[in-house]
């Protein structure tokens, strides 16, 4: 690395942002559009919302916190959270995709702190412990000052998981042992491969945990995400509502994660799911000798690795294994374990009037 792209900010301030918008459909039927997956305890007894923001304020007081949703989920996130403040929330007047919203995030931050650091996290994350997952935050919160990199947070893969990108991991960056340069972006692998980077090691899971400078996004943008470069006018006029409109529906790994010669990577030292779909409750609370999950008034009879999830009324499972039952808003719904994380597909073929029944 070039001395002349160091910054010499070593010490400079974080902020952290919360992405908390969509809908969660994977957790349908419990998740819903006034009630989507941040709002439910699907990672611990509390909503994974409150967890995020517990989690990262011991590291980034409250008033460098800021919140990334849609304008129907405002009251409901201050209402679980509400030590937030009208000042705490970013919200876009329309869905883009991550790379506008970070974007419009770096911007604000920018505004003003130029000098600030980025964490990048997401409403939707089980991480354990805390303390480790603040450390590593806190130490690649110096890197991104120091390297000017923009830098994402691998976890070490520990099975074959389909579900996920991965990045291939480079030299290490300089000298340090917990930072490395990427080598490559892979996208969701077929199983077969998921195998492969299992069994012969030098890739990681890509978790959407970033870190960076909020100048150099903004600098790294300029450079190769010309659709949204264009639109950073916008945002110094303060027509944000303009920036959303004309913004692409773009993910910040495609749009510039991809194209940038400046991504580094850290590997965590702090164990991670991102809760995507029902499967991964399995993995997040607690199960009973069988392997199932019971929440709320469940019942499960020579079964075993069953989720059941009763929100309202009784469940009763008998003789079945691997199944995902769940009572809620008058809606019965049973599908094998292994089918969850394809309920996009099922909700197609449903009409509009259950998918979205509210209760």
């Amino acid at each position: 690395m070039p001395e002349s792209t160091k910054s010499s900010h070593a010490e400079a301030p974080l902020w952290a942002v919360i992405l908390a918008g969509g809908v969660g459909s994977r957790f349908w039927p419990i998740s819903t559009p006034s009630r989507p997956k941040q709002l439910l305890p699907l990672g611990s007894e509390r909503p994974l919302i409150v967890d995020t923001v517990d989690r990262i304020l011991p590291l980034v007081p409250l008033p460098r916190l800021r919140i990334l949703t849609g304008p129907s989920l405002a009251a409901p996130i201050q209402a679980e959270v509400p030590q937030l403040s009208r000042d705490n929330l970013l919200l876009e007047p329309v869905a883009r995709g991550t790379a506008p919203v970070l974007v419009w995030a770096a911007h604000e931050i920018a505004r003003r702190d130029p000098d600030a650091v980025m964490l990048s996290l997401h409403a939707d994350h089980v991480i354990e412990p805390a303390h480790a997952f603040r450390d590593l935050l806190a130490r690649v919160g110096r890197l991104a000052a120091e390297e000017r990199r923009l830098f994402t947070i691998g976890i070490e893969p520990t099975r074959p998981e389909t579900g996920y990108g991965y990045i291939h991991v480079g030299p290490p960056l300089g000298s340090d042992e917990e930072a490395f340069e990427v080598a490559d972006f892979v996208e969701k692998p077929d199983r077969d491969t998921a195998q492969e980077y299992l069994h012969r090691g030098g890739y990681l899971w890509n978790s959407g945990i970033f870190v960076w400078r909020v100048g150099t996004l903004l600098e790294e943008i300029e450079r190769h995400t010309p659709e949204l470069a264009a639109l950073l006018p916008r945002l110094a006029e303060g027509d944000i509502e303009g920036f959303f409109r004309d913004a692409p529906n773009l993910s910040i790994d495609e749009g510039l994660l991809e194209r940038s010669d400046r991504v580094a990577v850290a590997r965590a030292t702090f164990r991670w799911d991102d809760v995507g779909a029902w499967d991964a409750v399995a993995r997040t609370r607690p199960a009973d000798e069988n392997g199932n999950l019971r929440i709320g008034d469940a019942h499960l009879v020579e079964s075993d690795h069953c989720i059941a999830w009763a929100d309202q009324g009784t469940i009763v499972v008998f003789g079945a294994s691997n199944l995902v039952v769940v009572r809620t808003r008058g809606i019965t719904f049973v599908a094998p374990r292994d089918r969850t994380a394809d309920l996009k597909t099922l909700l197609k073929e449903l009409p509009d009037s259950i998918v979205r029944q509210e209760g």
